[in-house]
């Protein structure tokens, strides 16, 4: 017998309500996600080509602090660009420079490493820092590797079932290598705003910094956190409140190391921004330059609006971030 009326009069309100509640959760979710990025639409990040700006990768906050944890390790340890770009190809492939829980077998982390072969415990290998420095002490072992192509040299540390696979993420981990040591300038940005995370301030930036550094790199710049007593009067600005962290990366050399100070700052810089989510940065200023989280155009601007004498303290090879409220 075909329902009744009010039967189906039932039905319908329930399938027209129904409808209704799954569009208000797009609607909910599409305004948090505008929220987090800043109204970009999708988080992430963009490193672009020093060379013509157009040359882009874009990618994700978390593997925005992967990548700055992989290329830190690798300077820390005094290895060359071309070691990086290498470590950041091959976590592309294995894991996409997410640090994953599961792979195939007992494959795990940013490299896939496994621990019956030899490449730690779990526990070790799911250790950003650690796995990276697991592949660079096997990478520098390979012989010539610097003058190998990409993929070989990867190979011969991962000894992969696709050994050419790793030659595809090249430009990218080029792109990226230059960027996150420095050596190209205001080149990688990142939209989002801040993430909801209970990691935040001056301190935790610190933490951070000496983990993937090493506390050796953090204590000879004597970094200092902006609005104490013992601030010293030349890193002092409007928003030393306790919520800026002074980088100095000067010292008394002559000009003959400047550009590798400069390198050094942008890397510090830059490492700051791929960070910025997890550590709530609102703002990185560096060499006239400024970055601010939230900002839809993702790109570095000149400091000159916030006076000259602003402009000139950034010159000086001072990194300074500026953590949320």
């Amino acid at each position: 017998m075909p329902a009744s009326p009010p039967a189906r009069q039932r039905r319908g309100r329930l399938f027209r309500f129904g409808a209704a509640f799954v569009v208000l959760l797009s609607v909910a979710g599409y305004l948090v996600m505008q929220y987090i990025t800043g109204g970009t639409g999708t988080p992430g990040c963009k490193v672009v080509s020093e060379r013509n700006g157009t040359t882009a990768y874009e990618f994700t906050p978390e593997q925005a602090v992967n990548a700055a944890t992989i290329t830190a390790v690798g300077t820390a340890r005094g290895l060359p660009e071309r070691a990086v770009t290498i470590a950041l190809a091959t976590a592309l492939q294995e894991s996409a420079l997410r640090n994953i829980s599961h792979g195939d077998r007992d494959s795990l982390g940013l490299f896939q490493q496994r621990p019956s072969q030899g490449w730690g415990t779990k526990k070790q290998i799911m250790d950003p820092k650690y796995a990276a420095g697991s592949f660079y002490a096997h990478l520098v072992k390979v012989p010539d590797y610097t003058g190998l192509p990409l993929t070989v040299a990867a190979q011969r540390v991962q000894r992969s079932g696709f050994p050419q696979a790793y030659a595809k993420h090249e430009p990218d981990a080029t792109l990226l290598a230059a960027a996150l040591t420095g050596r190209s300038a205001a080149t990688l940005t990142c939209a989002g705003r801040p993430g909801a995370t209970r990691t935040e301030g001056p301190d935790a930036v610190r933490s951070a910094l000496a983990r993937d550094f090493g506390r050796d790199a953090l204590e000879p710049a004597g970094a200092v956190v902006g609005g104490t007593a013992s601030t010293p009067t030349p890193s002092a600005t409007v928003e030393s409140n306790g919520r800026t962290l002074t980088l100095p990366v000067t010292d008394d050399a002559d000009g003959g190391k400047r550009r590798s100070l400069s390198q050094r700052g942008w890397q510090l810089a830059h490492w700051a921004v791929a960070n910025a989510s997890d550590l709530h940065i609102e703002r990185v200023s560096y060499a006239g330059r400024e970055w601010t989280a939230g900002n839809t155009d993702s790109r570095w601007l000149t400091a000159g609006g916030a006076g000259t004498a602003r402009a000139e303290k950034d010159t000086a090879d001072v990194v300074r971030v500026v953590t949320a409220q």
